[in-house]
């Protein structure tokens, strides 16, 4: 009788271990994961007519032909993409994770609380990224910002007359 028990105690165990793991694991395969700064193409359903970001302050995305978007990560987080047809039918529903780098590339120096982000492909170079001290971020940014106006003023001025 005692291993009749047993055998009834392993079954209820294994049914409620399955019960909560399955639908994690069903879940976890639903979230799209984008990197900070990257885009990944999505596949969406046939006769979307809406698409919806949570927050597009995560995620944004931009419609191509053929039924892909492209998903570029803008901020840390998570948020949802919501597809619906033209009589606002949900079509697709997904969760879209946005991380930071990963790899070996990325390196990031603390000073005490402030922080600097390095891309290193193979020397490291400075690289603007969330969460960095405003002081870095902002230099950073304004030395970006000035070399794409040289390299716009450069175009212009290369362009023919009209």
């Amino acid at each position: 009788m005692n291993a009749m028990c047993a055998g009834k105690t392993i079954a209820v165990l294994a049914l409620i271990v399955s019960a909560t793991l399955i639908p994690r694991i069903g879940r976890a395969a639903d979230a799209m994961e984008v990197v900070l700064d990257q885009a990944s193409l999505m596949k969406l359903p046939d006769k979307v007519s809406t698409i919806v970001v949570g927050n597009p302050m995560i995620a944004d995305i931009a419609i191509q032909s053929g039924g892909l978007v492209v998903v570029t990560g803008k901020g840390f987080g998570s948020t949802n993409l919501i597809a619906l047809d033209r009589a606002g039918t949900v079509l697709m529903e997904r969760s879209i994770v946005v991380s930071g780098p990963r790899g070996r590339d990325t390196v990031q120096v603390y000073r005490g609380l402030l922080r600097e982000t390095y891309s290193c492909t193979p020397g490291c170079e400075r690289r603007i990224t969330l969460g960095d001290s405003a002081e870095y971020f902002t230099a950073i940014a304004g030395q970006t910002d000035a070399r794409n106006g040289a390299a716009g003023g450069a175009a212009a001025a290369k362009a023919p007359a009209r």
